[in-house]
């Protein structure tokens, strides 16, 4: 792109702007740099546009500029964050972090501007979870809830993300009227407090260590057969992945007198997250290492979590021996937890009125639903994103004789919730429902892999392809819009992938029975369904391609999955 004299000014001004109101000397440091460089390019990239708060929070690459993640940029949103919260009486906020770069320091900047606004904050002393604060939100009763957290993302990310008194990411109105604020901010209107004054008068304090206890015991409490688990003869391994998840897994599982197996490597916190490319456990690169240690421990079952702890990863043996372990999809480790838990319900339950109900996004598999109604539950298609499962789980609450009993929330994306007391994808708590389910099976002398076989067998073979395209930039942005025009001009008739389109469905359309968003499902005559969404939070574009198979299919469908996955990804 050419930089004009114009768009030259433009950019000088936002960035001396910029350098006057920021008070990281790092992030301000990078931005003089590019100046005394006259890298335009450069310049441009970092401010030709602001990150804007979005769907409840921002994320972003770390760096100076209003189109990077900075201290500056999470006072700006904060600050609209306080606006919002000035309007109900006695506001509290909880505030986490997580193991990336500046996370702490963005979390405590989040935290002063909050108090100098006269909201009464706890801050965590130490890297938490996703799920603890979506509890401590609840057992504190505070009115909104922040996370300082990229998730998954490569290292270069750092993201922040608003949660609401009820535990889940903000819904409407509140992320809409939030963002609105929060987008309007300019520098002279963010409040600022010191931290020592914060602290000694009170408004400003750290989580009581209570908070954890209470999470632990939650846990431990949702246990459906705590005696099979108890001091079970079980080996685990287990990765942090550099993140969050170390000290409450690893707590909960030798509460249990689980024999947990840790990697060394990948033990401590460290936003570079160094042994990996992407901390993430649905990449078998990411899970290598604990698979390694998994077959010198002879593990009966690896678990993963990626650095807030939101998303759990799970490999188990495929033969007896277990010098072999298959890294299940999220979906097939949906498949197994919902199975358990359903056919547990419905084994311990027997009596009662109310309905489990299961939750899941839409991009996820069928068969948890096919599991569901064979078992006597219910099962419901939400869009992607956990907050619309939480607003499924809040919607029992407010109506307790509904007949419903939240049984277990998922999405593909290795995201799953066992417990009623969070309300995000939880990790920590999964991963100990993981290993009661395995305990349960073990005892009968089964293995999850022989179980996951019999569900196939029972209910048929399916199976998916995901994968995504990126599109950083400017100019990526345009890409991503004239993609999805494309496919919203498709209609049933025409030819896409080589195959027949039998219909499209626009979720930005009238009477879809969901909320409006930027998702196209397409399905073919020959019963693949495609699902095109952008994503919330990165510059790309997934693709969910879904494909199921009779009782008998499941070898033929198998040989040609390898096919399918080139098919596609050549044409789209």
């Amino acid at each position: 792109m050419e930089i004009t004299e114009k768009m030259k000014n433009e950019v000088l001004d936002k960035a001396r702007l910029y350098i006057s109101s920021e008070k990281n000397e790092v992030f301000r440091s990078e931005v003089e740099q590019a100046i005394e460089m006259q890298d335009w390019e450069g310049l441009y990239d970092r401010f030709y546009t602001s990150l804007a708060f979005g769907t409840a929070g921002m994320r972003g690459v770390i760096g100076g500029g209003t189109n990077r993640i900075n201290t500056y940029m999470v006072r700006k949103v904060t600050q609209g964050l306080a606006d919002y919260l000035s309007s109900i009486e006695g506001a509290s906020c909880a505030i986490a972090y997580d193991s990336r770069h500046f996370s702490k320091d963005f979390a405590l900047s989040a935290a002063l501007v909050l108090a100098a606004n006269g909201v009464r904050v706890y801050l965590y002393d130490t890297l938490h979870p996703v799920p603890m604060l979506s509890f401590c939100l609840r057992y504190l009763r505070t009115t909104a809830g922040i996370v300082v957290t990229a998730s998954h993302n490569p290292s270069k990310y750092n993201g922040y993300k608003v949660y609401w008194s009820d535990g889940g990411q903000v819904t409407p109105p509140h992320d809409i009227e939030i963002a609105k604020l929060a987008n309007r901010v300019e520098a002279k209107d963010i409040k600022d407090i010191g931290e020592e004054e914060a602290r000694a008068s009170g408004i400003l304090s750290g989580v009581p260590e209570e908070v954890d206890k209470a999470y632990y015991r939650m846990v431990i409490s949702s246990l459906r057969r705590p005696d099979l688990v108890k001091n079970a003869p079980v080996t685990v391994a287990y990765t942090p992945l550099h993140g969050t998840g170390n000290v409450p897994v690893r707590t909960m599982l030798k509460e249990l007198g689980i024999n947990v197996h840790v990697v060394k490597e990948q033990e401590e916190p460290d936003g570079s997250f160094p042994t990996v490319k992407l901390p993430n456990p649905e990449s078998h690169e990411a899970m290598t290492k604990v698979i390694e240690l998994a077959k010198s421990v002879k593990a009966d079952i690896v678990l993963g979590t990626d650095p807030d702890a939101d998303r759990l990863g799970i490999a188990i043996p495929r033969n007896s021996e277990k010098t072999d372990y298959l890294l299940l999809t999220g979906n097939q480790i949906a498949t197994l937890l919902a199975d358990y838990l359903l056919v547990t319900y419905k084994e311990m339950n027997a009596d009662s009125s109310a309905k489990p109900l299961v939750v899941k996004s839409l991009v996820t598999t069928d068969l948890v639903k096919k599991i569901a109604e064979k078992n006597g539950g219910m099962c419901r298609d939400v869009l992607t994103g956990f907050k619309y499962i939480a607003a499924q789980m809040q919607a029992i609450d407010d109506d307790p004789g509904c007949g419903r009993k939240f049984l277990f929330g998922c999405e593909e994306s290795y995201g799953f919730l066992t417990v009623n007391d969070v309300r995000d994808k939880d990790a920590v708590s999964s991963a100990v429902a993981a290993v009661e389910m395995m305990c349960y099976y073990a005892k009968q002398g089964i293995s999850l892999q022989q179980r996951l076989d019999a569900i196939y067998a029972a209910y048929g073979y399916s199976t998916e392809v995901v994968f995504s395209r990126d599109y950083e930039g400017a100019a990526g942005k345009e890409q991503m819009a004239a993609i999805m025009k494309h496919f919203r001009s498709l209609k049933a008739g025409d030819v896409l992938v080589g195959r027949t389109i039998d219909s499209v469905e626009d979720l930005l359309g009238e009477n879809t029975g969901f909320p409006k968003a930027d998702v196209i499902v397409i399905r073919f005559s020959t019963g693949e369904k495609l699902v095109v969404r952008p994503s919330g939070t990165e510059p790309k574009i997934k693709y969910y391609v879904f494909l199921t198979e009779g009782k008998d299919g499941r070898k033929a469908l198998e040989e040609r999955v390898p096919e399918i996955v080139k098919d596609f990804k050549d044409a789209l």
